[in-house]
């Protein structure tokens, strides 16, 4: 059988051995497909230095099509007597196929240029027939605690493809910095978007790196990233934190702070981990504010969601707050944690009146949340299930599975060990959908997506070694309809795997190997933050 991750619904042998492609097979696209087409040509084309003319007549051609027999996202590959063929219920449908084609040619078809000029590519003769589990296959990549540049991104962009994953949570804010552009606000890049050291490693680490970080995207930058993912089928979900993790803001304009605790104008861009104290101020100047960002972002990201983090909002400037208590008054609200309901609710409003829809970790669920609005399920299950009761819908991403910045082994040697030990096998293992909700509770369930949090990763080797081959055993979840946990063959992907690490090791990947890690992918004597015991129960 052939190896392929994620593992396809239905794959069979239509005969013995393998045709071969040439510098005379064809390539046809028929209407929708042009896209798929170019990235064909430019991804396996380079890659393999086939040319893929336009097609003539013949067995020896590549044809794709959209068939509306298939699901949106399902596609169908067969390799018979003739010609190839890739069918999509979509244009999705038919990348997604390509992908599958691509794995079918072997590693060499992941690099850049041919290493073996001359060399045969071999397509074995069958049918592949798939379409995926969830329509919310997602990685959050956080580029605010640790900035990537823009190659970087598209790179990551390239990564998810290759993996089948199609949605990429942008988390573009933080404490630690400020990532995008915003035209009407240009202190946010001008002082928000740096900071003048970095802790090293924990926050409990009593190591520094002395020197300034930083970076932001224009929004040019972002219209390219954007176009690229829709190129691939990926949406791009950006996330903008509010009302806490924005010290980085408030650094840049102290009016956003709350000014009758402290001095906001003393503020800087947080150089540590942890959660800050200093959050949004509850006034209509930071409410006009944030819709000044929003009206910006929404112009550069057609997304259908919107994130507005919501999570980890500390409330005791609010407590001394003069200017929060009395809006708590006017408003008839009980205490903070009604305050920062009402200030979610604000831009949960203000987003579905220009057609978008709010996103946000569970933590928005406290105090209630409007119909519309969608949950990051990330403590556990409980959120998740609370929030899909309550009739919303819901991304399962919780912690204690899909963190990828948790360490994968306990061994000393895990660099900058963080949370949790988290397997490949623990990941492959993880069921996004809780066993506690009904038929009806799980269709709320949109899908799944595993979190990139980057306060130890301080390069995109660091991001690489934490993110793979763990997000393999994450896109086959995502994808694949799987067995229940326990009942997975995990032997069987490990043996999978074996030919992936050849795919990774092609796209340039600095994943973990599974026998530990390289000598320069440790950090000795970088404190991290273990933590120990089993993840609860779904």
């Amino acid at each position: 059988m052939v190896d392929l991750i994620p593992a396809p619904a239905r794959c069979s042998w239509n005969a013995a051995g393998y045709t071969s492609l040439d510098r005379d097979t064809a390539l046809e696209a028929r209407a929708g497909t042009e896209g798929v087409a170019r990235w064909l040509r430019t991804t396996v084309g380079a890659a393999t230095g086939l040319p893929f003319p336009e097609a003539g007549d013949g067995a020896n051609r590549l044809v794709l099509s959209i068939e509306p027999d298939l699901p949106p996202e399902g596609y169908r590959l067969v390799n018979d007597d003739g010609p190839y063929r890739i069918q999509g219920g979509s244009a999705a449908g038919v990348f997604w196929g390509a992908q599958t084609f691509r794995q079918l040619l072997g590693p060499d078809a992941f690099r850049r240029a041919p290493v073996r000029p001359g060399q045969d590519w071999d397509l074995p003769q069958i049918t592949v027939e798939d379409s995926p589990r969830f329509r919310w296959r997602g990685l959050m990549l956080d580029v605010a605690r640790h900035f990537m540049p823009k190659e970087g991104v598209l790179r990551y962009l390239d990564l998810m493809a290759a993996h089948k994953l199609n949605v990429f949570h942008f988390h573009l804010t933080d404490d630690q910095g400020w990532r995008i552009e915003i035209r009407r606000h240009p202190r946010l890049t001008e002082v928000a978007s740096w900071r003048a050291r970095t802790k090293f490693g924990h926050r409990a680490s009593p190591l520094w790196e002395e020197k300034p970080h930083g970076g932001y995207y224009t929004q040019d930058d972002i219209r390219e990233i954007v176009a690229y993912a829709a190129e691939r089928h990926i949406t791009v979900v950006p996330e903008i934190d509010v009302p806490g993790h924005s010290q980085a803001a408030i650094a840049a304009y102290p009016e956003l702070g709350n000014t009758d605790v402290i001095d906001t104008t003393a503020l800087t861009v947080w150089d540590t981990w942890g959660i800050s104290s200093n959050v949004l101020a509850p006034t209509d100047t930071t409410l006009r504010f944030y819709e000044e960002v929003f009206e910006e972002v929404l112009e550069l990201f057609p997304s259908e969601f919107i994130h507005v983090g919501g999570d980890e909002c500390r409330k005791e400037q609010w407590s001394e707050s003069v200017t929060a208590k009395t809006r708590i008054t006017e408003l008839g609200l009980a205490d903070e944690d009604e305050l920062q309901s009402w200030f979610i609710g604000h831009f949960d409003k203000w987003l579905t009146a220009r057609g978008r829809r709010l996103i946000g970790w569970d933590e928005i669920l406290e105090g209630g949340l409007a119909p519309g609005a969608a949950v990051s399920s990330w403590r556990g299950y409980g959120g998740g299930v609370a929030a899909a009761r309550a009739g919303h819908d819901v991304v399962m991403c919780p912690e204690q599975y899909v963190y990828l910045d948790h360490r994968q082994a306990p061994g000393e040697d895990e660099p900058v060990p963080i949370g949790f030990v988290r397997t490949l096998e623990d990941v492959y293992r993880f069921e996004p959908v809780p066993s506690q909700l009904s038929e009806a509770e799980a269709r709320h369930v949109l899908g799944t997506q595993a979190n990139v949090w980057t306060e130890v990763m301080e390069d995109t080797a660091r991001v690489d070694y934490q993110t793979f081959p763990r997000l393999a055993a994450f896109a086959e979840v995502a994808w694949s309809r799987l067995p229940a946990p326990q009942e997975r063959d995990f032997a069987d992907f490990e043996r999978r795997m074996a030919a992936h690490y050849g795919q990774l090791d092609a796209l340039g990947v600095a994943y973990r190997p599974p026998t530990g890690p390289r000598p320069w992918q440790r950090r000795p004597g970088v404190l991290g933050r273990p933590l120990e015991g089993p993840p609860p129960n779904r």
